[in-house]
């Protein structure tokens, strides 16, 4: 996961505007390609690849390490993989409904934020009680605590519309492929 993102980073940055128009996932069409959300259906993953620059890649792929390393351990790659695929696929989902419902096209939505809670989400449910230190202000909480306070500031400022440019609807749709991937609720697998 971490080399795809890297590999299209600098795919993007050597062709942003064929990068941008082709893998962007563009809610109502945008600029992208086709008129409908939908005639790109790759787009529902490759606008995870995407970053709009060095430190939201930066801040994606560390979070992925730091709680996906812990996840993969436990879970195995194959899992792993699987969860942060459902939490990019649901996020894009979660966006594009949010989107029509609100009749909002926006801008292109990219990054691989709702991967990155879909992990985190199976993080806290795998690790509940591991101790999380928040950077401002310094406090250690439990990881199910962490999570659900995340989880509640992105409805917040995803209802209020606080924080523009930001596809907080993604991020929550993420958990739910984190959930999946809890419940391991993907075909051919068992439950351990």
């Amino acid at each position: 996961m971490l080399i795809a993102n890297v590999i299209a980073y600098l795919l993007q940055l050597s062709f942003p505007a064929l990068m941008m128009q082709w893998f962007a996932l563009w809610p109502g069409g945008g600029a992208g390609l086709g008129a409908l959300p939908l005639a790109a259906p790759w787009q529902l993953i490759t606008y995870s690849l995407l970053h709009g620059d060095i430190f939201h890649i930066a801040f994606n792929l560390f979070a992925v390490w730091m709680f996906g390393a812990n996840l993969e351990r436990v879970w195995g790659a194959r899992r792993l993989a699987w969860t942060y695929v459902a939490a990019v696929i649901s996020g894009a989902i979660a966006q594009l409904i949010v989107g029509a419902a609100l009749g909002a096209a926006g801008g292109p939505v990219i990054g691989a934020s709702a991967g990155v809670f879909g992990i985190l989400l199976a993080y806290a449910l795998v690790f509940p009680e591991h101790r999380i230190m928040l950077l401002i202000p310094p406090i250690p909480l439990p990881a199910r605590v962490f999570v659900a306070l995340y989880a509640a500031l992105e409805l917040f400022l995803g209802v209020t519309g606080t924080q523009a440019g930001v596809a907080h609807f993604a991020h929550l749709g993420g958990l739910l492929g984190g959930w999946l991937g809890y419940r391991n609720l993907f075909p051919g697998r068992r439950r351990r």
